[in-house]
């Protein structure tokens, strides 16, 4: 079976992802190899090669369907250098 991975926002505005076996092991796998010389992959359409293939159909006619995006690796060296206030502790 391919991978399917479908991600959205419900009406409520929740964030949701569904995948099969197959997309969530591609997923994982991605995840995994991030690092500091290769700090992000794609998200995109099925038809995109050589991305992390998204699916267009949702799962609830009200879903608004995100096809694209960009999952990135952070350091926590770089965001203090670079996005220090995400590293500020909140009360």
């Amino acid at each position: 079976m391919d991978p399917r991975i479908t991600i959205n926002l419900t009406a409520d505005g929740e964030f949701q992802i569904w995948l099969n076996a197959e997309g969530r092991d591609l997923l994982v796998r991605e995840l995994q190899q991030l690092s500091e010389k290769d700090d992000h992959f794609h998200l995109m359409p099925k038809d995109m090669t050589g991305h992390v293939p998204t699916s267009s159909r949702p799962y609830d006619p009200s879903d608004k369907v995100l096809e694209w995006g960009k999952v990135l690796f952070r350091t926590d060296d770089w965001d203090r250098e670079h996005y220090p206030h995400v590293m500020r502790q909140t009360d």
